[in-house]
């Protein structure tokens, strides 16, 4: 429950090197599970206003067979906060002192591949990017109960943005 006005600040150059910190952090403690670390969500993206929370998409082998990474991440201070088992097997932590939502998928899972998407479509349409950074502030100038509230009021730009990304993606597969 969040009950409260959603923090979106102005983008800070130091999100790329917490996120590296926590990268090295992770594959340190899973040297071989880990099949891939991303830098996910708003702070992977220069120039966007955010929460100040960094976004982490951990791939392995199999997300439900938690005995190959929770012990590890447990150990280096990661909380498990979310348990998905409808969900593409989807488990999520936070950080023991960066602000971090760590999200761990099964290798093949569709969501962190969506997630890489809209990261590098960001990265690259400046347009869309200041939609996007203009829509959560004025989201976030309201009251939540949930922050899945919040989302959901983003949700209509962001299947917007998608709809552009996959139309692209498919003028030049046809191309």
């Amino acid at each position: 429950m969040l009950s409260s006005k959603v923090e979106v600040v102005d983008y800070d150059p130091h999100w790329p090197s917490l996120y590296e910190s926590e990268r090295a952090r992770i594959s340190s403690v899973l040297t071989d599970a880990a099949i891939s670390l991303h830098h996910v969500g708003s702070t992977s993206v220069p120039g966007l206003a955010a929460k100040p929370v960094i976004d982490i998409d951990l791939i392995v082998a199999n997300s439900a067979n938690e005995a190959t990474y929770l012990p590890a991440l447990e150990g280096a201070g990661y909380r498990l906060v979310i348990r998905e088992e409808g969900w593409e097997e989807h488990r999520a932590f936070k950080g023991p002192d960066t602000n971090v939502n760590l999200h761990v998928w099964s290798d093949g899972a569709d969501e962190p591949a969506r997630h890489l998407l809209f990261r590098d479509w960001l990265r690259e349409h400046p347009e869309d990017r200041d939609l996007y950074a203009a829509t959560k502030r004025q989201v976030a100038l309201e009251d939540w109960k949930y922050i899945s509230d919040y989302n959901a009021a983003k949700a209509p730009v962001i299947r917007d943005i998608y709809a552009r990304i996959f139309a692209s993606r498919a003028k030049e597969t046809a191309q």
